[in-house]
């Protein structure tokens, strides 16, 4: 059941949110719903729709129905790691997940997530990701999903490039990739495209920006990717795409 999308402005869901408030930030709570249900998750670490299972419930479910045991996944812009979890579970102790998030902060929880879910099968880059390696300024955000690479930024973090990771033989050929990272998205394609021009893996791509989608759109069909979105609005005006290799 898709808990996350009844609306907060409704009675019932001011009602079904009041007991949430209870659970104690530090609380460890079973999940759910969906692939990941048995799993345990930090209440206080994300909104409370993923341990519900009903965290960007149809992504989520589009996500579970493409990665398949013994995929190889990245995820870029891992947050405090439901997808991560998701992706690890699906491709089984077969596959492998790598996993990027450049904020202290989400890290602490990502790594608690794969520890307390026992899983093995994932490898952290404390990283952004971006056109080649080096360092960026990462500004912080009141929601800890929503800081981002700026040039104004008080975070000094580290980059890196899929396409250099690759060439050094430290992460593997993907399947399957979901990039999330608030406005660095082109950048993030920009240094993949000898990884997408040699593997062809399908892409879950939310952008950020009109420019910045159109620039991710450019780029995606040049190297011949078709695009569709994940919702009902048409591709150019969206901002949840997927990307499959014509």
């Amino acid at each position: 059941m898709n808990f996350s999308g009844i609306s907060r402005q409704s009675l019932i869901g001011q009602l079904l949110r009041l007991p949430l408030a209870l659970i104690p930030p530090s609380a460890r709570v079973p999940i759910l719903q969906g692939a990941l249900r048995g799993r345990w998750w930090i209440a206080g670490s994300s909104n409370h729709g993923c341990w519900l299972g009903s965290y960007e419930f149809d992504k989520q479910q589009r996500l579970s129905a493409h990665v398949q045991p013994g995929m190889v996944v990245y995820d870029i812009g891992a947050h405090v790691g439901f997808y991560t979890l998701l992706a690890a579970q699906l491709v089984g102790p077969g596959g492998h997940v790598f996993s990027f998030e450049p904020l202290p902060r989400n890290l602490t929880y990502l790594r608690q997530h794969i520890d307390l879910n026992h899983f093995g099968n994932v490898t952290v880059f404390e990283a952004a990701v971006g056109q080649t390696a080096g360092a960026g300024q990462f500004s912080v955000h009141a929601a800890s999903s929503m800081g981002s690479l700026t040039a104004d930024g008080t975070l000094t973090v580290p980059i890196v490039s899929l396409d250099e990771l690759s060439a050094q033989g430290r992460i593997l050929p993907p399947q399957i990739l979901k990039i999330d990272v608030e406005g660095a998205e082109a950048d993030v394609l920009r240094g993949a495209q000898t990884l997408l021009r040699t593997h062809h893996p399908t892409i879950f791509l939310a952008t950020h920006g009109a420019d910045v989608h159109r620039q991710c759109l450019t780029l995606l069909r040049e190297l011949g990717y078709t695009v569709e979105a994940l919702d009902d609005r048409p591709v150019e005006a969206t901002d949840e795409v997927l990307a499959r290799y014509a």
